[in-house]
């Protein structure tokens, strides 16, 4: 396969790139998932049990997702005050302070599936043209030795139809990795926000005491 010139090494390397990078993603967002589920159990277990918010919030572990969009809303309710905060209701702050904090759990959650749906949809046409320039460059070396017997014909051109089946090696873990993902992070997300519409609630009601511990929303 390496004799057949820079194109054809090239294009393994490419494929060869993109299988590492799609399995580091796969396992590396895999990871992300498993500690946002145990979060969310972590969550239910603690975090309503808090006299406060404030309380609630350091009971969970650092970098949890939970206590990045509880913060973020108590933090919305502590320094409403100012004459442009003022034009706008409160509900309406917070709802718009905890949305942002939901999205940017969203994103850093997405990061990375758009390159295994890149390598899904790309990878067989990758592996595709390392075939065709094989068997091309085959059929010149055939042709310029005059030697068209099915033995001398069946090498090259079966080493170069491994450059497609190397594309969809590369392709197939990349899409069913996507789409378990997917489907992982809608679950993932739900949590999220029934958690984040929980803590609106409270922080609207002024159930419980916001992040100074003095102010109560009503």
């Amino acid at each position: 396969m390496w004799e057949a010139g820079f194109v054809s090494r090239g294009t393994l390397i490419i494929l060869s790139l993109m299988s590492m990078g799609s399995w580091y993603i796969i396992i590396t967002k895999l990871i992300d998932q498993t500690k946002i589920f145990k979060q969310s159990k972590e969550t239910s277990a603690k975090f309503w049990k808090a006299s406060s918010i404030a309380a609630g919030s350091a009971s969970l572990t650092d970098g949890s997702p939970f206590r990045f969009i509880a913060e973020t809303g108590t933090k919305a309710t502590a320094h409403h005050d100012g004459a442009l905060l003022e034009q706008i209701d409160l509900s309406t702050w917070v709802t718009m302070s905890i949305q942002r904090a939901v999205d940017k759990v969203q994103s850093r959650l997405q990061d990375g599936l758009s390159f295994l749906a890149t390598v899904g949809s790309t990878a067989p046409f990758i592996g595709l043209f390392g075939t065709v320039w094989g068997i091309y460059n085959a059929l010149i070396a055939i042709g310029m030795s005059g030697n068209a017997s099915i033995d001398k014909v069946a090498g090259p051109v079966g080493e170069a139809l491994i450059m497609t089946a190397f594309g969809l090696f590369v392709a197939v873990p990349a899409v069913l990795g996507y789409n378990w993902l997917v489907r992982r992070n809608k679950s993932a997300m739900e949590d999220v926000r029934a958690f984040s519409a929980d803590v609106h609630s409270v922080l609207i009601s002024g159930a419980m005491s916001t992040a100074t511990g003095s102010k109560k929303v009503g």
